[in-house]
């Protein structure tokens, strides 16, 4: 890996994530080398990944080289890498650029899309975990739109036209409400001759309501502006099968469609070669302490979406989300500190700040401990928030821009088909996750 030679502690973190990048740029000026490993060289702000995937946002809007936090400190390296496994007894991480030898090891791999074990879906569906992916969801959605102004087959044109949601989380309300946005105000202008009525969106959850992480208010509000977004809403309603053209589900309703987006949940992104009692198989999370170390392990930590730490408020662990990755992370890199100055290790204690999603143009919803919204102020509150996490100034700079574009011209630049498909073969050869 070329990595010098130095008689500092050795920190090697895997993943470039908001746990990864938070750890990384707190111990940038601290006595130990830092190597940060992933198998992309940007970090990506996934909370905006679906404005990428409806034409809102352009990929570099919300990626921030990694290589930029980095180079702010001589004793930090970072390496485009794959990670292969961990031998724990050697203290090395092996890679598909070599091997390194580390005295600490933070796992911050975060997460992938949960399929529950469905092959077909997993096979013809569509996910949104990564800028490529999301790139794979814009293309698709306007190259459906060309198709349809083309066909001459009304069921051929239905089936372009259906837009299929599974998972009623915040990714899936989010996307849906952007896609209805796009439906209400892009394609009458951009195609006049497909009537935006044939236009469907369907959004499926198996429980009971929209946002079930939520509030039931936060849920109640979502709900009403999906539907007055022209969203169909389908609650209590498991997918059983997507073949890439017909989704069948646990009731009555069949769905024949050209579009069809996973967002039904996460699982862990563990990597191999730790002891079997360090994971829990349920959630593919590494089991941690309240220092974050690894279940077996002193001198190896996961934060993030990755680290399963059970706690009185949080049994089942804390939520799969930035805010406990970012916090985990920062509060790691003291405690490294610490146990290099040999001094006694601090818990971490999460402190949720709260939950919001937004449906779209003037409409979200917020949960702030006593404090439920919705409408235009948590709208904005929402874009505040996202602007202020946003890593680099610049992106936060051309995010804001955008924005304010879109707001008063009611327009998505970045409608470009740059990735198109021939099918669900091509797209699973350019898209397929790694395990």
């Amino acid at each position: 890996m070329n990595i010098p030679k130095t008689n500092l502690p050795r920190v090697v973190i895997i993943g470039g994530g908001f746990a990864g990048v938070a750890i990384a740029r707190k111990i940038l000026k601290e006595d130990m080398q830092m190597v940060l490993l992933d198998r992309h060289n940007y970090h990506t702000f996934q909370p905006l990944l679906y404005q990428v995937s409806t034409s809102g946002l352009e990929p570099d809007s919300i990626a921030y080289p990694l290589r930029k936090i980095t180079r702010a400190s001589d004793k930090s390296f970072f390496r485009l890498a794959e990670v292969k496994s961990i031998s724990a007894e050697k203290n090395t991480v092996h890679t598909n650029i070599g091997d390194i030898v580390y005295d600490y090891l933070v796992i911050a791999t975060g997460s992938r899309t949960n399929f529950f074990g469905n092959q077909s879906i997993e096979e013809n569906g569509m996910w949104m975990k990564t800028v490529p992916q999301a790139l794979n969801i814009r293309s698709l959605i306007l190259e459906n739109l060309e198709q349809a102004t083309i066909t001459d087959d009304p069921e051929k044109r239905k089936a372009l036209l259906n837009f299929v949601l599974v998972g009623a989380g915040p990714t899936g309300v989010e996307l849906s409400g952007a896609i209805a946005e796009l439906r209400n105000h892009i394609v009458p202008e951009d195609y006049p001759d497909l009537n935006p009525a044939e236009m469907n969106i369907h959004l499926l959850e198996g429980l009971d309501r929209v946002l079930p992480p939520m509030s039931e208010n936060a849920s109640r509000k979502a709900h009403e502006m999906l539907e007055e977004l022209g969203v169909k809403i389908h609650l209590n309603t498991m997918v059983e099968n997507y073949d890439g053209h017909l989704v069948t589900t646990n009731t009555d309703l069949a769905l024949k469609t050209e579009t069809f987006i996973w967002s039904a949940g996460v699982t862990g992104a563990p990597v191999g070669g730790l002891n079997a009692s360090a994971l829990v198989e349920k959630a593919n999370r590494y089991e941690v302490n309240a220092f974050n170390q690894v279940n077996g392990y002193e001198n190896i930590f996961a934060i993030g979406d990755i680290a399963l730490m059970q706690t009185e408020d949080f049994p089942k662990g804390h939520p799969m989300v930035a805010q406990p990755a970012i916090q985990q992370g920062k509060h790691l890199a003291k405690n490294l500190v610490r146990l290099i100055k040999g001094e006694k290790l601090e818990p971490f204690e999460y402190f949720d700040k709260g939950t919001m999603a937004t449906v779209g143009r003037n409409r979200a919803v917020v949960d702030l401990h006593k404090w439920k919204f919705s409408g235009f102020f948590a709208w904005f509150v929402w874009m505040f928030v996202h602007l202020w996490f946003l890593v680099g100034f610049r992106n936060r700079t051309v995010t804001f821009f955008n924005w304010v574009y879109n707001y008063i011209n009611y327009d998505k630049a970045a409608r470009l088909i740059i990735r198109p498909f021939k099918g669900h073969e091509e797209k699973m050869t350019m898209d397929k996750e790694k395990a």
